[in-house]
């Protein structure tokens, strides 16, 4: 019996001793190929996963801008609202008030032609211009990455409406419209808010434009 129990116990115990190394050796090359499998989608995610969170990331930061842009617009053309509605009502066909001596003075002026009264006879031209300057800022905004040009973007916006609403809906006719103006520096021409907002922002490109900067956000060294 105990040769027989030799004969058979020994093949068992190189058998158990060559397959460990053997079983550890699988092992080990399957935790490599496992590590590798598993770092490289990691490694892959993290490229990914820079590149598809750059989008979002400047999605939202577009979304910022132009709604900066729609605020500036709003409180440009609210105020100018306002103040052309408290003229009419309170200082129209009344002694102008003075609030610097005669340097500056509120005097209800009902204005035909373009800002600062110049071009009273080309009513119908300067609504189409405001009209087309609306449309344009509006399609601009959808590539519009920089804060700067949102808010002057929305100075011309604001101050486009303003002067358009008193085109369309004011005395003698639809896009025939008197906007009103009643700011009154000394020596210079009678303008309103509207009137202000819009060459603020202008202003505002001209200076974003000689540094270089584009709506996009992009700077230009030249």
């Amino acid at each position: 019996m105990a040769e027989a129990e030799r004969i058979i116990g020994t093949p068992d115990i190189p058998g158990a001793a060559g397959a460990e190394p053997e079983q550890s050796d699988e092992h080990a090359a399957s935790d490599d190929r496992s590590g590798t499998d598993e770092t490289a989608p990691a490694e892959r995610r993290g490229v990914d996963g820079a590149q598809s969170t750059e989008t979002p990331a400047e999605r939202p930061k577009g979304r910022r801008r132009i709604a900066v842009l729609f605020t500036v617009a709003a409180l440009a053309y609210a105020l100018d609202l306002v103040s052309k509605m408290v003229v009419v009502a309170k200082l129209e066909h009344h002694a102008p008030i003075e609030i610097v001596g005669d340097w500056l003075r509120f005097e209800a002026i009902r204005n035909a032609g373009a800002a600062f009264g110049f071009g009273e006879a080309f009513t119908i031209i300067f609504t189409v211009i405001a009209a087309a300057v609306i449309v344009v800022i509006a399609r601009l905004a959808r590539k519009l990455y920089s804060l700067p040009w949102a808010i002057a973007l929305g100075l011309l916006l604001g101050g486009a409406l303003g002067n358009l609403t008193d085109r369309i809906f004011r005395s003698p006719g639809v896009f025939e419209g008197a906007v009103v103006d009643f700011i009154a520096p000394k020596h210079f021409a009678v303008f309103n808010l509207a009137d202000s907002a819009i060459v603020c922002g202008g202003i505002l490109i001209v200076l974003l434009s000689f540094r270089g900067l584009d709506p996009d956000g992009t700077v230009h060294r030249d």
